[in-house]
């Protein structure tokens, strides 16, 4: 089935493509049952569970990995800016040094 693009007008041409772009998402969910179906049949089978293939797979993060750290600094102008020493330098720590305070200064307590 050969369609000639040429003769087809701006809507012709935009309800082809949507056509096309559905069709192909349907192919697409087609082949993944099928491989899905297939991978179950294998494993079945075999006796075994996608947990024993993959033990890794839905694994914890690593421990460090979302942990928040206390904060360190705080600016005197808006206290809600807290900074916990790690990273690149807040705007406002760095005006604040420019100003002449010390890190020191800025501790929290």
């Amino acid at each position: 089935m050969a369609v000639d693009i040429k003769n087809l007008n701006h809507n012709q041409l935009t309800d082809l493509i949507a056509k096309a772009q559905a069709r192909q998402g349907e192919l697409s969910k087609e082949r993944t049952t099928k491989v899905r179906e297939q991978i179950q049949a294998i494993l079945k089978k075999e006796g075994v569970t996608l947990d024993d293939v993959f033990p890794s797979r839905g694994a914890a993060k690593s421990k460090r990995a979302g942990t928040t750290v206390a904060a360190k600094f705080r600016d005197p102008a808006n206290p809600d800016n807290t900074w916990s020493g790690r990273g690149k330098r807040p705007r406002w720590f760095n005006d604040a040094l420019k100003a002449g305070k010390k890190e020191k200064d800025l501790l929290i307590a």
